[in-house]
């Protein structure tokens, strides 16, 4: 599918690879619809993108409604929607601190997981409803984490919200086969994001020398490039893409 004048809808586009992703689409002529929690921040992208900004979380069926419909009587019916929303979180399942707190575990598989879900199915509710252009309809982008595959000490939730994206991946696209509708799933490594942006440089550079190559955190915008590639590459379907520079992570 090409990008050119075709709407998108990117959640967690406010910041950091959805951000990425937002100008790099933009860059190809599509008409960019920002969702995020953080106002300032959607407001600030797509007036940069020349774009509309749309405040709601991912996890509400009724804000999520309330953003597609405000995009499409801007852009029209949005035919690519881009899943980068998401939140991290760190803690043993019994540490110094006592034990994990339920509460914690389900509101990380609550934004990652399930809020994927609800923007993927009331983006694909309201897809349907149009006629295809050429051999698709639309396409679904995913953010999973290599986290899904090798969680660290500490990470049970977020690899547990990322293994489901992953493992909602392919059964999605192959639902949506019939609506000509493709369904893929990113899984980045260590980027350059506002989830790493509170550690120091030192920090940073150790993190990025666990890459095998390149050696160093990945740039969003190389998350940005991959998702254009998706859309404009109609044989990708049901697939996760590792994006990952070949880090396979250790236990710590």
């Amino acid at each position: 599918m090409e990008l050119k004048d075709v709407a998108v809808l990117i959640t967690g586009g406010g910041s950091g690879l959805g951000e990425a992703t937002a100008r790099a689409m933009a860059a190809k002529g599509a008409k960019i619809g920002v969702i995020d929690q953080n106002k300032e921040n959607a407001e600030k992208v797509a007036a940069e993108v020349k774009g509309i900004a749309l405040h709601a979380d991912v996890t509400s069926e009724e804000q999520i409604k309330v953003a597609i419909a405000k995009a499409e009587a801007a852009h029209g019916v949005a035919r690519v929607l881009m899943n980068c929303a998401g939140i991290g979180g760190s803690q043993r399942i019994v540490g110094r601190d006592g034990v994990y707190p339920l509460e914690k575990f389900a509101r990380i598989i609550n934004v990652n997981l399930i809020g994927t879900f609800n923007c993927l199915r009331l983006f694909a509710e309201r897809l349907v409803t149009i006629e295809p252009v050429g051999e698709e309809r639309g396409v679904i982008i995913n953010t999973a984490s290599v986290a899904a595959y090798e969680g660290q000490i500490g990470q049970i939730a977020y690899s547990a919200s990322k293994g489901g994206v992953v493992g909602l991946t392919l059964p999605a696209a192959r639902d949506l086969a019939s609506q000509k509708i493709r369904v893929n799933t990113i899984a980045p490594g260590l980027f350059f994001t506002p989830l790493l942006m509170g550690l120091n440089e030192e920090a940073r550079k150790s993190l990025g020398a666990q890459v095998p190559h390149p050696s160093r955190l990945g740039d969003a915008k190389e998350y940005g490039a991959l998702a254009v590639h998706i859309v404009e590459n109609a044989m990708l379907n049901g697939e996760t893409i590792r994006l990952d520079g070949a880090i396979r992570m250790a236990p710590r």
